[in-house]
């Protein structure tokens, strides 16, 4: 099916294209990367009478590094990032864009334009839960910036006005002793995960000294998972807390029932990926180079 008809605008700015959206109304949509707007224009879920298109916007692909932060454009490809050097200093950054789709998504696909739309079934808000992390927002009366926890609202939801766009996304590089992984189970590459899990530990020694934990897929919005992490933290990750923490993520979890599976399996599913990805992040805090694959049914 072809999207109806619409006008098509080229940005030249970030600013030009926020004072675009002002001008035009409810009416006018940005075209980053495109992975979810045009499937659903094609079917006619999405009817915007005026696209800007942000891709002709020069300086808003890049990877910077600058006191500690890591600092992402609107317009950084989920191929960027997967290759980035600098990102995999933050392995749970390479998970997440490596596991993204196929190869044709991560080519065009935008972090920016993943945390825009707030897709309950998207990887990066659940993966970036983890972190410290904020979303620089553009609009009308200048720049702010927002935690991520203050960002998504709910189900494809922003704390966004319609005249405001992503303009930067910053990660702070976690401390010492610290590791991650991020891990999502599908039924095939190009689709969304059935659930998801993030994990981001600092150990001191053989204890956790911090931890965060977030789930995917099993919420209007990626979830934090505190009581999990409660289980965790000051203690010694032998195989008794490490259980108790994947029944703690697990009882967290508010899935609803769909063509991927039943709410109970999807609980399962979730606490199932929190105690693997543990595993991996204890290991990498303790130094060690441990590849995160996702799981395929």
């Amino acid at each position: 099916m072809y999207p109806r008809a619409f006008h098509y605008h080229r940005a030249s700015t970030l600013k030009e294209a926020s004072a675009l959206l002002g001008q035009l109304g409810e009416g006018a949509k940005l075209l980053a990367g495109g992975q979810s707007l045009i499937p659903l224009m094609k079917l006619r879920f999405a009817n915007p009478a005026h696209l800007i298109d942000l891709n002709f916007i020069p300086a808003t692909s890049y990877i910077r590094e600058e006191s500690g932060l890591l600092r992402f454009g609107p317009l950084t490809r989920h191929a960027e990032i997967e290759a980035s050097e600098i990102a995999a200093r933050v392995p749970i950054l390479h998970d997440c864009a490596a596991g993204i789709a196929d190869v044709q998504v991560r080519n065009r696909g935008s972090i920016g334009g993943s945390l825009a739309e707030a897709d309950p079934s998207g990887d990066w808000a659940t993966a970036l839960m983890t972190l410290a992390c904020e979303v620089r927002c553009l609009g009308p009366g200048g720049e702010r910036m927002l935690p991520l926890k203050d960002f998504v609202k709910d189900a494809y939801t922003t704390a966004l006005s319609h005249d405001e766009l992503i303009s930067e996304v910053g990660v702070r590089i976690p401390a010492a002793h610290s590791g991650g992984a991020y891990l999502a189970f599908k039924r095939a590459a190009p689709v969304y995960p059935t659930a998801s899990a993030a994990v981001q530990l600092t150990m001191d020694g053989d204890a956790c000294r911090d931890v965060a934990i977030a789930l995917g897929c099993v919420g209007l919005t990626a979830i934090r998972a505190a009581e999990a992490e409660g289980e965790l933290r000051g203690k010694v990750l032998d195989a008794k807390t490490i259980e108790t923490a994947k029944q703690a993520a697990r009882a967290a979890a508010d899935p609803q029932p769909d063509m991927r599976g039943s709410a109970e399996y999807k609980r399962q599913l979730v606490g199932a990926l929190v105690k693997q990805a543990i595993g991996i992040a204890r290991r990498r805090a303790r130094g060690e180079h441990v590849e995160a694959n996702h799981l395929y049914a």
